[in-house]
């Protein structure tokens, strides 16, 4: 079967990938980063740009959950980090993910 850029346009219109604190996870898993580049690197990674109520929202949320811990403040930058219980969250998720979408597309085939 041919792919079609017709049928990547038409899932774009559908929306983004957006779960905030999985976006968030998933963005410190290469190291820590202060929100401006959490965004940025999010972007980059999902085409998702969160605004900043929505990120300090997840933070927050990470935050209590002990899944990301802030490190010392960099000047006017407040970085975070994952925590061992972050990471072991993030790659649970991101293998459920992983499982999911390999269903998926099993059942797109079978068509």
């Amino acid at each position: 079967m041919k792919r079609s850029t017709r049928y990547v346009d038409e899932a774009r219109e559908l929306g983004r990938y957006s779960d905030p604190p999985l976006l968030v996870l998933a963005s410190l898993a290469d190291g820590p980063k202060h929100g401006h580049a959490m965004i940025e690197d999010i972007f980059r990674m999902s085409g998702t740009r969160l605004g900043p109520g929505t990120l300090y929202g997840a933070i927050a949320r990470l935050e209590r959950e002990k899944l990301i811990e802030a490190l010392p403040p960099d000047e006017r930058r407040q970085p975070y980090r994952l925590t061992p219980q972050g990471l072991r969250v993030l790659r649970a998720r991101i293998s459920t993910l992983d499982h999911f979408a390999r269903a998926g597309l099993r059942k797109l085939e079978a068509r």
